[in-house]
């Protein structure tokens, strides 16, 4: 028998989904931030936690990445992962 892969999707408010795996982690939940530079251009970066409140954690360190990377602003986000089998 096929062991069952579990795999963990994040979909965003934009409507992009991220998915994740197949893993055994047990992440809850994704963060995203979308910072604007001074010359027109976006960076992505993201993560995982294991946690809402671990996720929320890192707005504070955005902020101070925006000030001292001088990014004009930044979106910073947060989705629940959904658990799936394939």
């Amino acid at each position: 028998m096929k062991k069952k892969r579990r795999y963990l999707t994040a979909t965003l408010p934009d409507g992009y989904v991220k998915t994740i795996g197949p893993t055994t982690d047990s992440f809850t939940h994704y963060w995203r931030i979308v910072a604007e530079l001074e010359n027109g251009k976006t960076e992505v970066f993201w993560g995982h936690a294991r946690s809402l409140a671990e996720a929320k954690r890192k707005r504070a360190p955005a902020q101070d990445a925006a000030r001292t990377r001088g990014w004009k602003s930044f979106a910073f986000e947060i989705a629940e992962l959904v658990e799936t089998f394939d």
